[in-house]
């Protein structure tokens, strides 16, 4: 991890200490900190900050003193955290990354550019968001384009989100929506597995292990009901948290994968996949674009819809 200039505040004016008067400690108490973690040592942490050992050893004394509990051990000339100092140190870090973001941000920003906050869900933007950019970014380049992803609900103007790309029934209050892509659902498998494993019929396929998503718990229930069949083993398999994993469990031979086609669809014309049977479920939720309605209006945003969302769709 980079970081930002230390200000030896402590080396400046003797004694100061390492917090304000809100009890915050300062940027360079916390860098101190974090390098004597990463390196267990003083010496190699200062020489990092350029600052002096006795600079780092003080700061992060005042932080303890502060605290009230020791962040390190001292053993034999090294350094051991403590569970405390363990504790700290994952925020301390989580600190230091936000403020490192926040300040290349506004170090790359320009008066003549917009910035353009857009939430997606990961597969869906490297798979359908990603091929419509280029040209996005070559018809605005005024427009810079900051992505984030999202893979659970949030408030979309609680994260400054201007635009998102979610999946579900299309109706979200104080959103505007528009429907970007349908949720075909289809099962695929790797087609040396599928050599060695014919599968002639659906009860052919409930004999397969079959491959979940773990936030779609009964996809295949949904998609083997949709044809007239019932099975306790439609709930049965192992789970995943991602398509990319499930995509690549089923391409190296684990079994048969249940996943929206554009998950799928370069894979499917490589033939590093196949269809294991060729059924595909229209899914009653598809994926959409929104943004707070009262956005609508900002040329940055109504810029991005006319050019994702497809003609006639609103």
């Amino acid at each position: 991890m980079g970081f930002l200039t230390v200000i030896p505040l402590s080396d400046a004016c003797p004694g100061a200490p390492a917090f304000t008067m809100r009890n915050l400690p300062s940027i360079t108490a916390m860098q101190c900190f974090e390098a004597a973690a990463r390196h267990m040592s003083f010496t190699r942490a200062a020489d990092e900050l350029n600052l002096t050992q006795s600079a780092v050893s003080k700061q992060v004394a005042q932080l303890e003193t502060t605290l009230e509990h020791k962040l390190f051990r001292r053993v034999r000339r090294s350094l051991l955290l403590t569970p405390e100092g363990a504790i700290f140190l994952s925020d301390v870090r989580k600190v230091l990354t936000q403020i490192e973001m926040s300040t290349q941000a506004i170090m790359t920003y320009s008066g003549h550019s917009e910035v353009l906050n857009i939430a997606t869900l990961p597969s869906f933007g490297s798979r359908w968001l990603a091929n419509k950019l280029p040209s996005f970014m070559a018809a605005h380049p005024g427009i810079s384009l900051a992505f984030h992803d999202r893979v659970e609900d949030f408030d979309l103007e609680q994260e400054n989100i201007d635009i998102a790309l979610l999946y579900g029934h299309g109706s979200w209050p104080n959103l505007a929506c528009h429907k970007l892509a349908d949720d075909l659902m289809v099962a695929v498998a790797s087609p040396a597995w599928l050599a060695q494993h014919p599968i002639h019929s659906l009860d052919d396929l409930t004999q397969r292990p079959l491959l979940h998503l773990s936030t779609r718990p009964d996809a295949w229930h949904h998609w083997f009901a949709s044809q007239h069949v019932m099975t306790e083993r439609s709930y049965h398999g192992t789970r995943f948290e991602t398509f990319p994993m499930l995509v690549r469990t089923a391409m190296a031979g684990g079994g048969v994968a249940l996943v929206p086609h554009f998950t799928v669809d370069e894979e499917l014309e490589s033939q590093r996949l196949a269809l294991a049977w060729p059924y595909q479920l229209l899914s009653r939720n598809a994926y959409y674009l929104v943004y707070p309605e009262h956005l609508g209006e900002l040329a940055k945003v109504r810029r991005f819809v006319e050019h994702v969302v497809p003609f006639g769709e609103g």
